[in-house]
């Protein structure tokens, strides 16, 4: 069983903070929650529960940047990005410091907790503030080499971070880099770009799914969305001229958004977007809210041979 990705991230969390002393946690009453009560058995004096304040949270966790201090501020996403937006975006990134903001439980992932806990929206939230780094590892192993990243990036980040085990994807030994994709599986008929620990896995399924139909799909994963990997995106929207992406958050605004934008502007392709469409969360389970929300692969296998067909259509 792969660990949950929570745990990955309170345990790298401490090997970090074992190698720099000015690695610090806050939180915002939410350790139980993201599994950081380890660090503070280990860190007692460097972790900062500043309760139910998340606004205040980023606020100090910019003042502890000032002074030097590497911080990794976490609450559940809808927190993270809505409710302290304001001084993530002016006290953090304006004043060019160096807060690593967390958000975790992001889309459906918040499932038992209901819709007022799923933020659809915090991608295209923090996408539009100037140069933060937009992150959304798929697995542990992703997770734990963008932690690695992050930390010693100079400048602040947004962390997306679901926190179940999910499947393993990549190998330990994997190498990453802000703002490049991975192609996880080749193809020539139609190019799936995917995000998250949500809908990489399903990606994966609708590549096995459509190649039984005869479809060549490649599979792309784009684990940061801000910066976004142009020049994949563009190399294989000339090669198989057809683009579905993925993801567990508001078509609008995220992943989609972004890619949609590459291709507008270097090479017109024809596109598909999965995502959530104008609807706010609710409660559920993980696997129910999948089905509810259209985020699997069954719904990626539709648009993808819809899009195929419409290039073939267009050919003619």
């Amino acid at each position: 069983m792969n660990k949950e990705m929570r745990a990955v991230y309170a345990e790298t969390l401490i090997e970090l903070a074992e190698k720099n002393k000015n690695i610090v946690l806050l939180e915002a009453d939410l350790m139980k929650a993201n599994s950081t009560k380890i660090f503070k058995d280990r860190f007692p004096e460097r972790t900062f529960d500043v309760g139910v304040a998340e606004a205040n949270m980023v606020g100090i966790a910019a003042g502890l940047s000032a002074t030097g201090k590497i911080p990794f501020a976490g609450s559940f996403g809808c927190f993270s990005a809505r409710r302290a937006y304001d001084q993530f975006f002016i006290a953090a990134n304006y004043a060019k410091l160096n807060v690593k903001l967390v958000g975790s439980f992001p889309g459906i992932a918040g499932a038992l907790n209901g819709g007022t806990h799923m933020p659809f929206e915090d991608m295209g939230l923090m996408r539009n503030i100037p140069r933060l780094v937009v992150m959304e590892p798929c697995d542990g192993a992703s997770l734990k080499r963008f932690m690695e990243i992050a930390a010693s990036y100079k400048k602040s980040c947004y962390i997306r971070l679901h926190p179940r085990a999910v499947p393993a994807i990549y190998g330990e030994k994997e190498s990453f880099e802000i703002g490049k994709g991975k192609l996880l599986k080749d193809g020539n008929d139609v190019t799936i770009i995917a995000t998250g620990a949500v809908l990489v896995p399903e990606a994966l399924k609708a590549h096995h799914m459509l190649a039984q139909e005869g479809i060549s799909a490649a599979v792309i994963d784009m684990p940061t969305i801000k910066p976004i990997d142009e020049g994949l995106v563009v190399d294989y929207a000339k090669k198989t001229r057809a683009v579905v992406t993925c993801e567990n958050h508001q078509i609008v605004n995220g992943l989609g958004s972004a890619v949609s934008e590459v291709l507008s502007e270097q090479f017109p392709t024809l596109l598909r977007r999965i995502g959530v469409n104008e609807e706010f969360g609710e409660v559920g389970t993980l696997e129910y809210l999948q089905q509810r929300y259209r985020l699997t692969a069954d719904e990626i296998v539709t648009k993808a041979k819809e899009i195929n067909n419409l290039k073939r259509e267009y050919r003619s």
